[in-house]
């Protein structure tokens, strides 16, 4: 894991984007790729264990002091898929200045599918620049 960036503007909501498509043709194609090696989503990885979302998955983000989105690639708005653009999978950060990758691909893979690692990740960050 990297070392926590310096604090910044509070932190509104967060959106997790998955790089892989919530289409039926999509989620056919991510895991026929992924079974073959040629596809990879950390934030999948972490998220899921085999076809269902981990309960451990979905008590963090309730757990967590802002609102979660949790987003395919294709379900992105016109604001974020841009900003999310070659950087995917990763967490984003919405602020009153705009958006940041609070979490970025490399960390997300250094969590190695693990949802605890995730939460020691996201929750300093969020400690950090949220308001109780």
């Amino acid at each position: 894991m990297t070392a926590d960036p310096a604090p910044g503007p509070p932190i509104r909501r967060l959106s997790m984007v998955y790089d892989a498509d919530g289409t039926l043709v999509g989620e056919v194609r991510y895991v026929v790729g992924h079974l073959l090696g040629r596809v990879r989503c950390d934030l999948c990885d972490i998220t899921h264990g085999g076809l269902r979302r981990r309960t451990t998955f979905d008590e963090l983000v309730a757990s967590l002091p802002v609102p979660v989105a949790v987003l395919h690639r294709d379900e992105q708005d016109a604001e974020l898929a841009p900003f999310t653009a070659g950087r995917l999978a990763c967490v984003v950060a919405h602020t009153d200045l705009g958006m940041e990758v609070l979490v970025t691909r490399d960390e997300l893979a250094a969590c190695e599918g693990r949802v605890d690692r995730l939460a020691e990740v996201l929750r300093p960050r969020l400690d950090a620049r949220t308001a109780d």
